[in-house]
C-alpha cells in the first residue's frame, strides 16, 4: 500500500489504466471491421460459387452442398443484367432475423452492428447484402447463421484484448521506470538535499548543486540553491551580528561609565570665569548628554530593541538647528552649505532625541557623500504638513547612491553608501521612524544628489497602533 502512495506508484496505475483504456477504445472498431471483413469473406465465397455454377450451367446436389458449406452460407442470390436470380440454395433452419447491407455502410452502423451481435447468444438465420467483387453483377446477397460469426469475434477480441494487456503492462513498466529515472530520482535527490540541509543549514557544503537533467528540475534546483545561499548567509550574518552586539553592549557600558565622569568636568566648567568655555560648555552638556543615552539605548537594544518613543509636541526647527550645528563643529568644510526650509513655529509630535539621531544620520550620510566627491555641496532640510503626516525632506547635491546600497537599503552591514561605511545609520533611522509610527523612504538618487522623506503620522490612532 505504501508502494501505492508514491508517485511511482500512482503513475504506474494511471499508465496502466489509460493504456487499456485505449486499447478498449480502439478493441469496439477492431472488432467492427473484423465483422465487415467476415461477412465480405462470405459475400466473396459465395460469389465464388456462383460463378462456378454459372460456368457449367448445371451442378448435382452433392456438389451444391459443399459450394454451400465452404462458403458458409444457407442460399446465394446474384443479380445480374437486372435479373435477379437464385443460384445456390439450401433449406434455412430458422426464419430471417435481421438483414446488414454491406454496400455502403457507416463507422457507427458497423459498430452498432457489431455490438448487437456480441450481445445476441442466439444462432439466427441473418441476410447479407454486398456488391460482387469484379464488378461481377450488380448485387449479391447471401442467408447464413449468426453463431458462427459471434464465435468468431469472441476469440478475435479475446486475443485482441490479450495482446492489449501485454501491450499495456509493458508501456507501463517502461514508462514506470524511464519516470523513475528521469524524474522521480531528481526530486528525491532535491529531497534529500532539502532535508540535509535542514540539518546543517550553516555548513555551506550542504548547498544543492543543480545536477538534473530535466529543465524545470534544473530550475528547481537553481532556485533552491539560490534560496539556500541567502539563508545560509543571513545565518552567517546573524550570529556575526550577535557577537557585534554583545561586544557593542560590553563597550557601551565602559564608554557609559567613562562619559559619566567627563559630563562631572563639563557641570564643573559651567563656572569658568571664560565667556568662550562658558558660551561653548552647554553644547558639550548636550553631546555628552545624547551620548550616555545612546550607550543607554544601545545596552536595551543588546536586550530586545530600540525603546518606544516618548512622544512629545516639539519644535521641529530647533531639532534641525541643533543637528546642523553639530555637524558642523565635526567638519569645517566650507564648501559645504547647510540650509534650513522650515515655517517657523512647526511643530511636530515626535521623540525628540530619537528624531535628533535620525536627523543627524540622514544629514551625516549626506555630508559624508559630498565630501567623497570633492566638489561643493549643499544639504537642504525641508519640512511640510498635510491632514495625515509630517514630511520632513532630507536632500543633498552629492553624487548619489551606488547599485549595492540600493538594493540593501535599510539592512545593517549590507547597505554601505560609502568605502568603509556599514549601512548601520540608515537601518538605525528607519527603525526609529517605524516606531513613531512612520516610515522613511529613499524618494530620488542619482548624479544630482539624493533625497530622503521621513513621514510622521499626524493622528494619534496611528501611532498608537504602531505602538502596539
Amino acid at each position: 500500500m505504501k508502494f501505492l502512495n508514491t508517485l511511482s506508484g500512482r503513475f504506474l496505475i494511471l499508465t496502466t489504466v489509460f493504456v487499456m483504456l485505449a486499447e478498449v477504445l480502439i478493441f469496439v472498431p477492431s472488432v467492427a471491421r473484423f465483422r465487415q471483413d467476415y461477412l465480405l469473406l462470405r459475400l466473396e465465397r459465395a460469389q465464388i460459387a456462383s460463378l462456378a455454377l454459372l460456368a457449367t450451367d448445371m451442378i448435382d446436389d452433392e456438389l451444391e452442398k459443399e459450394l454451400l458449406k465452404n462458403a458458409g452460407v444457407f442460399n446465394v442470390v446474384l443479380a445480374r443484367d437486372q435479373v435477379r436470380q437464385l443460384m445456390l440454395s439450401s433449406p434455412i433452419p430458422t426464419p430471417i432475423t435481421a438483414t446488414y447491407d454491406l454496400r455502403d455502410p457507416g463507422a457507427w452502423t458497423l459498430i452498432m452492428d457489431a455490438i448487437d451481435c456480441l450481445l445476441t447468444p442466439e444462432n439466427h438465420t441473418i441476410r447479407v447484402i454486398g456488391t460482387p467483387v469484379k464488378e461481377a453483377g450488380l448485387l449479391i446477397e447471401v442467408t447464413m447463421a449468426s453463431g458462427p460469426l459471434r464465435a468468431a469475434m469472441i476469440d478475435y477480441g479475446l486475443r485482441i484484448l490479450a495482446l492489449s494487456a501485454v501491450i499495456s503492462i509493458l508501456t507501463a513498466f517502461l514508462l514506470f521506470f524511464a519516470v523513475r529515472h528521469f524524474i522521480v530520482k531528481p526530486i528525491k535527490r532535491v529531497v534529500n538535499a532539502m532535508t540535509s540541509y535542514s540539518e546543517a543549514p550553516e555548513d555551506a557544503r550542504r548547498i544543492i548543486t543543480p545536477s538534473a537533467g530535466v529543465e524545470e528540475l534544473r530550475e528547481a534546483e537553481t532556485a533552491l540553491r539560490s534560496m539556500q545561499q541567502q539563508l545560509t548567509g543571513a545565518l552567517r550574518q546573524k550570529e556575526r551580528l550577535a557577537q557585534l552586539g554583545s561586544a557593542v553592549a560590553k563597550v557601551s557600558h565602559d564608554l557609559r561609565n567613562i562619559l559619566t565622569t567627563a559630563q562631572l568636568f563639563a557641570d564643573r566648567m559651567e563656572q569658568s570665569a571664560d565667556p568662550g568655555v562658558r558660551r561653548v560648555v552647554p553644547k558639550l552638556l548636550n553631546s555628552i548628554s545624547r551620548a550616555v543615552s545612546l550607550c543607554e539605548s544601545t545596552l536595551a537594544f543588546g536586550k530586545a530593541e530600540e525603546p518606544p518613543p516618548t512622544l512629545d509636541r516639539i519644535a521641529l526647527g530647533d531639532v534641525v538647528q541643533d543637528v546642523i550645528e553639530s555637524e558642523q563643529l565635526q567638519s569645517q568644510d566650507r564648501a559645504l552649505t547647510y540650509r534650513v526650509d522650515i515655517a517657523p513655529g512647526l511643530v511636530v509630535r515626535a521623540d525628540p532625541e530619537q528624531l535628533y539621531r535620525v536627523l543627524s544620520n540622514l544629514i551625516r550620510n549626506a555630508r559624508q557623500a559630498i565630501a567623497t566627491s570633492a566638489q561643493p555641496g549643499e544639504i537642504l532640510v525641508s519640512a511640510r504638513e498635510d491632514e495625515d503626516n509630517w514630511t520632513i525632506l532630507v536632500s543633498d547635491t552629492g553624487p548619489g547612491l551606488p547599485e549595492k546600497a540600493r538594493e540593501h537599503l535599510f539592512q545593517p552591514f549590507q547597505g554601505g553608501a560609502r568605502k568603509g561605511g556599514h549601512g548601520l545609520g540608515l537601518a538605525i533611522a528607519a527603525e526609529l521612524v517605524r516606531g513613531h509610527g512612520g516610515r522613511l523612504e529613499l524618494l530620488a538618487t542619482g548624479p544630482q544628489g539624493t533625497q530622503f522623506a521621513i513621514y510622521l503620522p499626524r493622528t494619534i490612532a496611528v501611532l498608537d497602533e504602531a505602538a502596539e
